[in-house]
């Protein structure tokens, strides 16, 4: 018990360290700009308190373009993976050929690249394809995730065969025994897969920057890059507090209401 004790006072420890960013966020975006001036003091809940930061930042940034930019890219890109990574899941998980351990663990080691290396031979993927200073280009090397087939792979080996075997003998093909019997049963770890790609592109940062240079194709956060700039140099530190609440709300207000699901789908999928 002692340990079991130990292990949730770290757990609180470590909580309370995470919101403090997020506090200081909430309460230096509902206070008025009077000073300029970043202090601890900002921490500490003391009024005034009101909406006008918000306000300001709505006003000064391009929010609700950035918005459905983003919105449109997390959408498109997941209803490719889903296909992608069921397809490619299944075929690891299922289906018996020459090599199928040596090529699944290649495939993986992508998730051991870091972005940053990808960067050039990804520009100049989508400037050949025509697609440079488009959403389609920031979309286009996502189109498949290692991480996504490897979920799905233990999901498809986490539902027992005879499912298969009876669509199989009432005469189904492949294709639709995916469809119509393994997809609906890997709802869940199609929903956890849903949760991190979206939570991963909605945060990405540096490839926006890069394969985008027209202010009508940037997403939430380089538009937000370049809203703080302008409104750093003043110091308006309470509406700099509130763009970025404004970024990240919607991630956190989703995961808030569906952390429960989240975390039901990892344990389906075999995930430790």
């Amino acid at each position: 018990m002692k340990v079991k004790n130990l292990g949730l006072l770290l757990a609180a420890l470590a909580t309370l360290l995470w919101l403090v960013p997020f506090a200081w966020m909430a309460v230096a975006s509902m206070r008025p700009d009077v000073s300029g001036v970043l202090d601890l003091a900002s921490l500490f809940p003391h009024g005034p308190f009101g909406w006008s930061n918000y306000v300001n930042a709505w006003k000064s940034g391009r929010f609700p373009l950035w918005y459905v930019n983003t919105i449109l890219l997390c959408g498109g890109i997941l209803a490719v993976q889903a296909v992608t990574v069921s397809l490619a899941g299944y075929a690891f998980a299922r289906l018996k050929f020459r090599g199928r351990g040596t090529v699944f663990t290649l495939f993986l080691l992508q998730l051991l690249l870091p972005p940053a290396v990808l960067v050039v031979p990804n520009l100049l993927m989508i400037t050949n394809l025509g697609l440079f200073d488009s959403l389609a280009g920031i979309a286009a090397p996502y189109c498949a995730s290692a991480f996504g087939v490897f979920l799905m792979r233990q999901t498809f080996r986490a539902i027992p065969r005879d499912f298969e075997d009876a669509a199989a003998v009432d005469g189904a093909t492949r294709l639709q025994v995916i469809w119509h019997i393994l997809i609906p049963l890997a709802r869940p770890g199609l929903a956890a897969f849903a949760v991190v790609s979206i939570t991963s592109h909605w945060n990405e940062f540096l490839w926006p920057l890069m394969a985008v240079s027209q202010p009508t194709s940037q997403v939430l956060t380089v538009g937000l890059a370049s809203f703080t700039r302008g409104a750093e140099s003043g110091g308006e530190w309470g509406t700099i507090a509130a763009g970025t609440a404004l970024v990240a709300a919607p991630l956190l207000v989703g995961f808030l209401f569906f952390q429960r699901r989240f975390v039901s789908s990892l344990v389906f999928s075999g995930l430790k």
